[in-house]
């Protein structure tokens, strides 16, 4: 325990302290302590002092939450939530300290520690690489540098969802004091702390899907007339094919409307999904669009084989799996020589499926 944190400790207990297990009141010319429950009475500041330094880690504890840590209350719950702090006490905790406590956060893995004075430092890296050593990584220390991170995938793909399944791997944050824990997740997960407090607290304002159409406008505003009384089934594919946990991390809380829950379901994230993003009302213009042909009867004729492999190739592609398919596993439906036979077969020079032409 250092000697400034039992100076701040003593200079606020003048106005009372009750926090993790420890109370500290005011008390004609002395003071009542309280430290898990075992209450003394003390006269003066140097017994108040003697008493308070038998309990280190609470007073540690308390300096660190009320002088290292954000004040701004989402923040300040989110690094308690981190580290179980509603359901543990101050010696368990500084127990579990010690070895690190692990949470998952998208694809985030967070550890929390403490050292021998309490403060908090905490280490961020990508859950696949759970098991790599720090050494086998390469170690950022500025937040800022998540940003550039989260751009792209392993690949080197632009990532214009944020919080797509797709963050890239092979990084470590080390030794991150609580402001800067924070700010690295924000720059990972945008709002997803400040979206995350609000819904515990009751308070996340959501948006469901016909107030958020109701409001676009300019080449957005087509997507208005996708909604024309004829039940809700169009908004069930746009939310299987943007908002499952294979494309989004978050939680979907929006439904259709404030009345009308949707089917499909909503995923598993820690974190929520409070309106149908950008991404989402980019797509559904262009969905509207097309879905505003008309239908026509198209006649090929297909092997069975053929036919499954087609539904095998839109399936892999669908699921973000056909650059992982080996060329060499030529028994996949989806392999790309096995495509390339069939559309040599199939496709006419003019890239017609059966040599039909789509028509105008």
């Amino acid at each position: 325990m250092q000697g400034d944190h039992l100076d701040a400790l003593v200079t606020a207990a003048a106005d009372g302290i009750a926090f993790d297990g420890l109370v500290v009141e005011p008390e004609g010319e002395g003071y009542v302590v309280e430290v898990a429950g075992d209450r003394q009475t003390v006269d003066g500041e140097a017994q108040l002092r003697a008493v308070l330094s038998e309990s280190p880690a609470y007073v540690s504890n308390w300096y660190v939450w009320h002088a290292e840590t954000p004040q701004k209350e989402d923040r300040w719950s989110y690094l308690r939530w981190l580290e179980g702090a509603e359901e543990a006490g101050v010696p368990e905790r500084y127990d579990a300290l010690d070895d690190g406590i692990t949470t998952a956060w998208g694809q985030l893995l967070i550890t929390a520690n403490a050292d021998d004075d309490g403060h908090r430092r905490y280490t961020v890296v990508h859950e696949d690489d759970a098991g790599t050593a720090p050494s086998d990584l390469t170690t950022y220390e500025d937040p800022l540098d998540a940003r550039t991170i989260a751009k792209h995938d392993d690949g080197g793909k632009y990532r214009p969802l944020k919080t797509a399944p797709t963050l890239q791997t092979g990084w470590v944050f080390e030794a991150l004091d609580p402001a800067a824990l924070v700010e690295t997740v924000d720059f990972f997960y945008p709002a997803t702390i400040a979206n995350w407090h609000r819904e515990r607290e009751g308070e996340l304002d959501v948006n469901h899907w016909r107030e958020t159409m109701e409001r676009q406008s300019g080449i957005y505003g087509v997507v208005q007339t996708w909604d024309r009384g004829e039940g809700k089934e169009h908004v069930e594919w746009v939310a299987e094919a943007c908002c499952d946990d294979s494309q989004c991390i978050k939680r979907r809380e929006w439904e259709y409307d404030e009345e009308t829950e949707l089917d499909y379901d909503g995923g598993d994230g820690e974190f929520p999904c409070r309106e149908p993003c950008s991404l989402v009302i980019s797509a559904a213009r262009q969905w509207t669009k097309l879905e505003g042909e008309q239908t026509r009867t198209y006649e090929f004729e297909l092997t069975p084989s053929e036919k499954e492999q087609i539904e095998a190739v839109v399936d892999a592609v669908a699921d973000g799996e056909a650059e992982e398919i080996r060329e060499a596993d030529l028994y996949d439906d989806a392999n790309r020589y096995r495509t390339r036979f069939l559309r040599a077969k199939l496709f006419d020079e003019d890239g017609n499926l059966g040599g039909v032409e789509t028509g105008e």
